[in-house]
């Protein structure tokens, strides 16, 4: 690298002299894999090839709550994920934290969402039980996408940030292990994928990995509800007491009053958490949220049909790839457009290193579809 492009690449991690000595600075990054020399600082470029993957374009036709509503307003997956990352950077700002970090692990944390949100995700485990090929989550499933399917080179910080982002898992102190390792990393994958529940058990390596975790239920907690209520599930006066006089009773004040309270109560501190009233406050929120608007009748909509069709298109990939050679079928100029991706992904996957079985590999298929995607494959095949 020569002396201009060498000067370039210090003024891009000038800022971190100024950091938390709790922040995770770029100079203690690990790639799982060796990487060419760049300008650009390493969680700055994890950022890149994030935006950059296929997994990611993909989230803009991603339900995040409501799958079969014909609203432009409501909330998609990809930008719920701008929205963590809009949170995060402004916590870890304030508490001097590594951005970039924080940036990656927010843009990469739902991209092993499935169709149809985490009906879907409930789906695809049941058949991953069922067929004894382990377990699905889906933030396993976006290291998944990212390190195996689209072979990115991720740091090791992002990838864990992004496995151990569980949202659904609400905590009044968010702590951080920085004995973490590579092997460390390696472990808790793995057993995400092989051992029942595994995944509420992961603790991050970095703060900045609790600061994604806990931004996660900042950006959808309210942001649901105004969803909710656009489209009539709920009234903004149901929203219950408490929490209402709490946080708020809009989406801007229930984020500002969240994030204000971490920061105040986490500054300077090894450790993230909220206000003992805040904290109780949310607690009540996401259990109303979960019974008036995640259980709702709206919110499940069609979950019946959609979890036959999981089952019949996952049977049907099955069978069709039993009956043939995909890779003579790909020489071939009569297959369909379909039959083409299909043949290709599971070519790919195919390949020793990255083997796991054709059932997983059916598994990861359907996970990586999106919700009209999916709807035509069934079209096509099923009805």
């Amino acid at each position: 690298m020569n002396e201009i492009l060498q000067k370039a690449k210090q003024n891009m991690i000038l800022k971190e002299k100024y950091l938390s000595p709790y922040a995770c600075k770029s100079e203690k990054g690990l790639w799982l894999k060796e990487d060419v020399e760049d300008i650009r600082p390493i969680f700055y470029r994890d950022i890149d090839r994030i935006i950059h993957s296929s997994g990611y374009t993909r989230l803009i036709d991603k339900t995040q709550v409501y799958s079969f509503i014909q609203n432009d307003h409501i909330t998609r997956r990809v930008l719920h994920v701008q929205l963590v990352s809009k949170i995060a950077r402004t916590i870890g700002r304030s508490l001097a934290l590594n951005e970039d970090l924080i940036e990656a692990m927010s843009l990469g944390h739902d991209i092993g969402h499935t169709p149809f949100g985490h009906k879907g995700e409930s789906l695809l485990n049941a058949v991953c039980e069922k067929e004894n090929i382990g377990y699905f989550c889906h933030n396993a499933q976006s290291v998944r996408i990212l390190q195996d399917i689209e072979g990115l080179n991720i740091s090791m910080q992002t990838l864990d940030g992004i496995l151990a982002h569980n949202g659904e898992i609400l905590k009044n102190k968010y702590e951080h292990n920085v004995e973490k390792t590579k092997e460390d990393f390696k472990d808790d994958l793995y057993k995400t994928f092989h051992e029942k529940g595994y995944s509420k058990k992961i603790i991050p390596a970095t703060i900045e990995g609790s600061v994604v975790r806990l931004s996660d239920i900042i950006a959808y907690i309210g942001r649901d509800i105004e969803d909710a209520i656009i489209i009539g599930v709920v009234k903004r006066e149901d929203i219950p007491e408490f929490p209402r006089k709490i946080l708020g009773n809009t989406n801007s004040k229930i984020v500002d009053t969240l994030t204000k309270d971490v920061i105040i109560n986490s500054l300077d501190k090894p450790y993230l958490n909220f206000s003992k009233d805040v904290f109780e406050a949310l607690m009540e929120l996401k259990e109303w949220s979960t019974r008036k608007i995640y259980n709702s009748e709206k919110a499940n909509a069609n979950y019946d049909r959609i979890e036959k069709l999981f089952n019949r298109l996952f049977y049907f990939y099955l069978e069709k790839l039993d009956e043939v050679d995909v890779r003579e079928e790909l020489k071939k100029n009569t297959i369909t457009s379909s039959e083409r991706v299909l043949y290709n992904f599971v070519n790919k996957m195919m390949e020793p290193e990255e083997n796991e079985g054709i059932k997983r590999i059916v598994v990861d298929y359907i996970a990586g579809q999106t919700d009209k995607f999916f709807l035509n494959e069934c079209e096509l095949y099923l009805e």
